[in-house]
């Protein structure tokens, strides 16, 4: 009888209070498919009400699955934990996976040898899978992920060599030309002529989409050089770069960086050498992470959902993963990639 259970319920116990197999049961438990809608939710309700808990290392020795997936963000711990986009990010990716009760396994790159390192661990059979953002245009990691044959999600379009060669990579990134479109069209509409852009690292294709999303809403082809600088997506660099740009172009009356945190830098750059935001030049961001609003003035930026890209890179690798090991998905049954919408967020900055 089910309330005989004791006090660790079985598999056993869940099919009897089920009144299906062990083996229905087992599938159920183990995300496999196969089993009809209304019978995986008895199941599940059973599995509930008994606070059935499944043993991690027997289902690991039946489904080859560990139950944890390696996020890898090819960025030095100082910036993944003092950018407030990291974690959203990682926010999002971290609920998705604790809803299907799956472990978040976080690798950093603090400098080039850890590629070895974490090459091993993904290559050691210790995660199911991978999500991989930040990559830059030279970065060994999506060649290690296809080496390691782990199924892999990327946050960005992918830029490296051979990227665009089947099987395409499967990845989550956001309209980021259009989205600078915006945000240039939007100074533009406010009258602003002197419009300087203040980039990310151009070896990512966030950074480069934006800039040149910058030069389609100016119609060029190539950006006036003294009205380009580069900020490193900190804020430390965006101050820099405002600085560059007020020496070698000090007539400018509007600034597109791309990103809040390159914004904020730029800000600060202005307001030191006595130029008021934004009666005589304008600021407008990218992000439009939580202390955009709070800034002073308030940020006009452009929005990405970053939590929910993080939530939607999780999405599709759980998806893959959900399938029986060693036997590919049937066609369709896996979504390609997403690119969602940016959208302009005006506040007092501009």
């Amino acid at each position: 009888m089910p309330g005989d259970l004791g006090s660790r319920p079985t598999l056993e116990g869940v099919a009897a209070h089920a009144g299906v197999s062990r083996a229905t049961v087992s599938r159920v438990v183990n995300g496999n498919v196969g089993v009809r809608a209304e019978i995986r939710e008895r199941v599940q309700q059973s599995v509930r009400s008994l606070g059935y808990v499944p043993n991690r290392a027997a289902r690991s020795l039946v489904t080859r699955r560990t139950g944890a997936v390696a996020v890898v963000i090819a960025e030095p711990e100082t910036r993944v934990f003092s950018d407030p986009f990291f974690a959203q990010q990682l926010r999002g990716i971290s609920r998705e996976l604790s809803a299907h009760d799956t472990q978040l396994l976080l690798l950093l790159l603090e400098q080039r040898r850890d590629y070895d390192r974490i090459g091993r661990y993904l290559s050691g059979g210790h995660v199911d899978g991978a999500l991989m953002f930040s990559l830059h245009t030279d970065d060994p990691l999506p060649a290690m992920a296809a080496e390691s044959g782990l199924p892999t999600v990327f946050g960005g379009r992918p830029g490296w060599p051979g990227a665009d060669r089947e099987p395409l990579p499967l990845y989550v990134d956001t309209d980021n030309r259009g989205g600078a479109r915006q945000a240039v069209e939007h100074l533009l509409e406010r009258g602003r002529r002197r419009i300087a852009v203040i980039t990310g690292p151009l070896d990512q294709t966030s950074a480069l989409d934006r800039l040149h999303g910058y030069r389609d809403a100016l119609d060029v082809r190539e950006a006036d050089p003294d009205l380009v600088a580069h900020g490193g997506f900190t804020a430390e660099g965006g101050e820099r770069a405002m600085a560059e740009l007020l020496t070698r172009s000090p007539t400018l009356d509007a600034v597109f960086a791309g990103s809040d945190l390159m914004a904020s830098g730029a800000v600060r750059a202005l307001r030191a050498a006595g130029r008021r935001v934004p009666d005589e030049v304008a600021v407008v961001g990218y992000d439009d992470l939580e202390p955009a609003a709070w800034a002073d003035p308030p940020l006009t930026t452009v929005r990405q959902d970053v939590e929910g890209m993080g939530r939607m890179m999780a999405e599709l690798l759980l998806r893959r993963l959900s399938h029986e090991p060693g036997r590919a998905p049937a066609p369709g049954s896996v979504p390609g990639s997403v690119v969602t919408p940016a959208r302009l967020v005006v506040r007092a900055s501009s």
